[in-house]
């Protein structure tokens, strides 16, 4: 694995976003709960999480002009501050609504800074036949995160309480703030050959259509996961009597399938299409997602959990990879940030649209239109499979794809 990806800022970026993940799995794990004792109501919640996405998708355009400006390495150590101070922020406010929409609106900013310049940094560094293995193991060290950050907000909330995990998280986000500033090396620059002229832009309409697919598939993904984040809690406190101090623990259980599975999932995709690779996965998450229902175990549906995190939140890296190949290098700041635009519309709807079907209808429909979500995923890749480039070429034939091998 270290002689693939020699790279170390490769590395100190996985690492960063596992330290970040973490942050943000002690908040996201006990989230629901705290505004559930606040007196907030499922569709309050939900548009909380509205606001959340709404930040993301006011910036995400934006942060890629950023990036191009000041620096990846920069936008990130000054996004990482940002939602430190954003998640600290968060409890002091919560008892006004319009208060902690403003502060779950600029977490959402900051959020989507950190992903884009993470992103950016990833893809700019690592070579064609790589990608999906390198942006596996960026997917993977979130994972690492979302898996201790459920299990350290439980040990904070039985020797505090839930409000002192929003702290910790803050500590923490603004410690590995500083080793980015003093470890992270300055940005790859796109080198023209002499004699050549620096390549133009492509076009954003164009851009948008040349990576369709992988912005279906991260909205499929943003829309599910603040969906199951918010409301699956609740729908195991009503309709399956799960004590709420074991719902911190569901985050947990989705991370690590994730965190299980995305390294073969990486190496599947380089191997034989990440597109392919994307369908069979939404295949199999989305009968996961209908076979929870019936389910009444609290470990045994645990354990469908991160079934659901090994196929549904896999797609997420691959369908980053893909852009990684479709996209030169010089887009690759603003197809990411178009990107992460669609990924915060799925968070940005699914919430609210969730939380009224929860409401009218119960928790187990909402399951049901979530997986139709990935069913209408699957057939939008059956009609634009030639979209990725494994389709034109034999089953194991590196890409054509001109962009380099990352210098060590």
């Amino acid at each position: 694995m270290f002689s693939e990806i020699k790279d170390r800022n490769i590395w100190l970026v996985n690492a960063t976003i596992a330290v970040v993940g973490m942050a943000y799995g002690m908040a996201i794990a006990i989230l629901a709960v705290f505004l559930n004792q606040r007196g907030y109501a499922e569709s309050d919640i939900g548009t909380l999480a509205a606001w959340f996405a709404l930040g993301i998708v006011c910036f995400s355009l934006p942060m890629g002009t950023f990036i191009q400006k000041i620096s990846a390495r920069r936008t990130l150590v000054g996004s990482i501050l940002v939602y430190a101070a954003m998640v600290a922020l968060f409890p002091l406010v919560a008892s006004s609504f319009w208060q902690a929409a403003v502060v779950r609106f600029f977490d959402g900013a900051a959020s989507v800074g950190i992903w884009v310049s993470c992103e950016t940094i990833v893809l700019s560094r690592a070579s064609v036949r790589h990608k999906a293995f390198v942006t596996t193991l960026y997917a993977i060290s979130i994972s690492i995160g979302y898996v201790v950050g459920p299990f350290l907000a439980k040990g904070v909330v039985a020797a505090a309480n839930l409000e002192t995990v929003f702290y910790v998280a803050a500590i923490i986000a603004v410690v590995i703030a500083g080793v980015v500033a003093l470890r992270l090396d300055p940005d790859v620059e796109h080198v023209v050959p002499s004699g050549e002229e620096a390549p133009r832009q492509t076009p954003v309409g164009s851009l948008v259509w040349r990576i369709k697919t992988s912005c279906f598939g991260t909205f499929a993904y943003g829309y599910f996961q603040a969906s199951v984040v918010l409301f699956l809690p609740l729908y195991l406190i009503q309709a399956k009597n799960v004590e709420p101090e074991q719902t911190i623990l569901i985050p947990g259980f989705f991370a690590l399938g994730m965190l299980l599975f995305s390294n073969t999932a990486g190496r599947l995709g380089d191997r034989f299409g990440h597109l392919l690779l994307m369908r069979v996965l939404a295949c199999l998450g989305c009968v996961t997602v209908l076979a929870f229902v019936a389910l009444s175990n609290f470990w045994l549906m645990g354990f469908v959990i991160a079934i659901a995190g090994a196929t549904l939140a896999a797609i997420s890296p691959i369908s980053l990879a893909l852009q990684g190949v479709v996209v030169e290098p010089q887009d690759y700041a603003r197809s990411n940030a178009v990107y992460n635009a669609f990924y915060a519309a799925g968070m940005l709807l699914g919430p609210p649209l969730s939380s009224r079907i929860f409401a009218d209808l119960g928790g187990a429909p909402m399951l049901y239109h979530l997986a139709a979500l990935w069913a209408a995923f699957v057939v939008f890749t059956i009609i634009f499979a030639r979209d990725d480039p494994a389709a034109r070429r034999n089953p194991g034939e590196p890409s054509s794809h001109p962009a380099p091998d990352a210098p060590a």
